[in-house]
């Protein structure tokens, strides 16, 4: 009405106007019903002007009542609408407080008012059922959900929680096989399903489940990609004391493959330098630690690559590590191996300057137990006790406790590996089980007496002695080893990266 009183007033104007200009007003004579009147055609124009202006003013007056009872009947639902909003909102929030009867109550409330959204109306009743701990109501209205296509996998992943709950294993996966089974799948659907293989210890099927997940793109690559490693570090582990020639030789095809996918996947990376070394592929197994190194330095890794070669003297050796370490330079692990490989070369002031770059590490017990054996390689024992006295109390680091003292390092069984798949794939972090599990790892703390005494003050100065008659050569000079039957009961513990697996 507004713009149509504008265009009436525009056009007055510019008729008033246009006969001001002409300086003629006109005449115009209107006879109706034995009536005349005369009048200027200014006058004429203005009458006919208002008086469609009237007639479309009556019109939408009309309209507007006519209207009037739409009008009102939607401002009536709208005002349902926001009821109805409002009592889901409040019911959602009762039954995610395990408030049961409130949520119960509310869930009837709004199945009268919410007609116009179904569905939201019955994952309330479900939920509200759960709430209020009415199993059989609940399973009913999951139940109810699978005869809607909208709200199957609702149903679905609603029905596995109630069985997980009472214990039903199978009718619980028999769901998640079936909601993994639907166009629009759910990344629920698929971890239930890929924790079964795992937990059954089915590797080629989780890997199956991996690639499909990938191809329907459930999970993003990356999660994938590690996933697919850990899972074929686990066939490897599983594979590789088969006795058949084949399967020895696909667990070094899937511990390479592993390595390839993920470098900084360090179990991974040792099995694959293992049986590479036990092919002779020394080599390539070296390129393999050092790229891995480069990736995510780990101390398997260069207990690994230390033990690659059997047939070199003990400054052969650090010289080797040496060349490890500078692949990255400026990592933890790196410095660290500076002090170890300069112990294996007896080089105490050498030992002593790479130990001054791990000042500013925390305290743990790896770190005073090597702080230790390098203060008494340099002839401090007073200063290797100080460090010890701090190694006792020091925590322990969870990587070290990869590392077993009888066998190689992760000496996982088909439990760990199926949490280590799970973890990796989804965190990229590695789990600890030996650490959680408080196993006997590899000794941190040298044998260094706390007193002073006429004994020895060190039986055994360094972690990873060299055993002389490995070599042809005598120890490095300060750096004695323990007598020769000590020396012998410790080998199978000093050859930690190949050394077979005692069985648990």
């Amino acid at each position: 009405m507004i713009r149509a009183a504008i265009v009436f007033f525009l056009v007055a104007a510019v008729a008033v106007a246009v006969l001001a200009l002409t300086g003629d007003p006109g005449q115009a004579s209107v006879v109706w019903l034995g009536w005349r009147a005369d009048m200027t055609a200014a006058a004429a124009l203005l009458i006919a002007l208002l008086a469609s202006l009237a007639a479309a003013v009556i019109w939408r007056t009309v309209l507007w009542i006519l209207d009037a009872p739409r009008r009102t009947e939607q401002a009536r639902a709208e005002a349902r609408r926001r009821q109805a909003n409002d009592v889901l909102a409040r019911g959602f929030l009762a039954a995610a407080g395990g408030d049961g009867a409130e949520a119960r109550r509310l869930a009837r409330k709004a199945a009268d008012l919410a007609s116009d959204t179904p569905a939201l109306v019955r994952v309330l009743a479900a939920q509200a059922a759960e709430a209020a701990g009415d199993v059989e109501e609940a399973r009913a209205a999951y139940t109810a959900m699978l005869g809607f296509p909208e709200m199957r996998l609702a149903g679905h992943k609603g029905l596995m929680q109630l069985a997980l709950a009472q214990g039903a294993r199978e009718t619980a996966l028999r769901h998640a096989q079936e909601a993994y089974g639907e166009a629009r799948s759910a990344r629920w659907a698929w971890r239930a399903l890929l924790e079964a293989q795992l937990e059954g210890g089915d590797w080629a099927g989780a890997l199956s489940l991996v690639k499909g997940a990938l191809d329907r793109k459930i999970v993003p690559p990356v999660v994938a990609e590690r996933a697919r490693a850990a899972l074929l570090a686990a066939s490897a582990a599983q594979l590789e004391h088969a006795p058949e020639p084949k399967a020895r030789g696909l667990a070094l095809d899937h511990a390479v493959e592993a390595a390839k996918l993920q470098p900084g996947f360090a179990p991974g990376v040792v099995m694959a330098a293992r049986l590479l070394t036990q092919e002779g592929k020394i080599g390539r197994a070296a390129a393999t630690v050092e790229n891995a190194w480069r990736a995510a330095p780990h101390p398997a890794l260069w207990l690994a690559y230390r033990d690659l070669r059997t047939d070199e003297t003990p400054r052969e050796r650090a010289q080797r590590l040496s060349e490890l370490a500078a692949v990255n330079p400026t990592h933890r692990e790196s410095l660290i191996l500076h002090v170890e490989r300069a112990l294996i070369a007896g080089d105490a002031a050498a030992a002593r300057e790479a130990a001054a770059a791990l000042e500013a590490e925390p305290p743990t017990a790896r770190i005073c137990g090597l702080m230790a054996r390098m203060a008494f390689a340099a002839g401090s024992p007073d200063e290797a006790r100080v460090w010890l006295a701090r190694g006792i109390s020091a925590p322990h680091e969870p990587d070290w406790s990869d590392l077993d003292p009888e066998g190689r390092a992760f000496a996982y069984n088909a439990q760990d590996w199926a949490r280590l798949v799970i973890t990796y794939a989804e965190t990229g972090e590695l789990i600890h089980p030996r650490h959680e599990r408080a196993e006997r790892s590899l000794r941190e703390l040298p044998e260094l007496p706390l007193a002073y005494d006429s004994e020895p003050m060190l039986t055994e100065p360094v972690l990873y002695p060299v055993d002389a008659e490995d070599y042809g050569a005598e120890p490095p000079a300060g750096l004695e080893g323990p007598p020769a039957e000590t020396s012998r009961r410790g080998a199978a513990r000093r050859r930690l990266a190949n050394g077979p697996r005692a069985a648990k």
